[in-house]
């Protein structure tokens, strides 16, 4: 007889915007991992072919609102996994994703849980970073590792808020009320660009304090905007 683990569904659900380079690899790079999962891409409104590619390598695409907490709602309610995955399209699986997850959730006491996490380029303050993330607080728990959780426990705690940012944050508040975040012991792999972009400790800088911020109840709307007004700023900003 099949354990329940084993007969677990997974929805990967990708949120993406203008993701045209990479999306095709994305979706291919889950695929090639299980090919029995569903995978969603849900479109924030690209002016690029990101759902074109998207559909081209066998995902499901579906548009919405633009904003991560709006898309990857739109994604779950499409959705019919058992578990839910989501996945920034700029962040990598391991090789072992999806047997580690059915041995981990053979365990019914595991609703959420997420991955440690890597960067893609080697520097040794961003190592540290992404070390400090490889155990769960309200500060080290974010949607770059990958947030698995099962379909019950997210219907619980009413999905994502519709925020255009901190809604994994979120998430995770809700659910660390109602029981623990498991720690996955393998890494995703995500993408550094922004650190690169804007230099590593500026933009460890900017995150930081818009965290803070969060913290202290300032507005998701008026972090967002923040956080993209932030980008052009921080290119002039020598630490």
């Amino acid at each position: 007889m099949l354990s329940q683990s084993s007969t677990l569904r997974f929805s990967v659900i990708i949120p993406a915007l203008n993701e045209a380079a990479r999306i095709g690899g994305s979706v291919a790079a889950v695929r090639a991992l299980d090919p029995a999962v569903e995978i969603i891409v849900v479109d924030g409104g690209s002016s690029d072919q990101t759902a074109e590619r998207a559909a081209a390598a066998g995902a499901l695409v579906v548009n919405a609102p633009r904003g991560r907490g709006p898309q990857c709602n739109a994604g779950a309610a499409v959705a019919s996994g058992d578990v839910l995955l989501f996945l920034h399209a700029d962040t990598a699986l391991p090789d072992c994703a999806f047997p580690l997850l059915r041995a981990i959730l053979a365990d019914p006491t595991v609703e959420i849980a997420k991955f440690r996490l890597r960067f893609d380029t080697r520097d040794w303050l961003l190592d540290l970073a992404a070390r400090m993330m490889w155990f769960d607080s309200l500060l080290t728990s974010y949607g770059d590792q990958g947030i698995v959780i099962r379909r019950t426990l997210f219907a619980e705690v009413g999905g994502f808020p519709d925020w255009p940012l901190f809604e994994d944050v979120r998430l995770f508040e809700l659910a660390r009320a109602l029981t623990e975040v498991y720690v996955v012991p393998a890494e995703v792999t995500t993408a550094a660009r922004r650190f690169l972009e804007h230099g590593v400790l500026n933009q460890l800088v900017h995150d930081l304090w818009l965290w803070l911020q969060y913290l202290l109840g300032v507005s998701p709307y008026d972090l967002a905007r923040g956080y993209e007004q932030g980008g052009a700023a921080l290119r002039g900003v020598a630490l």
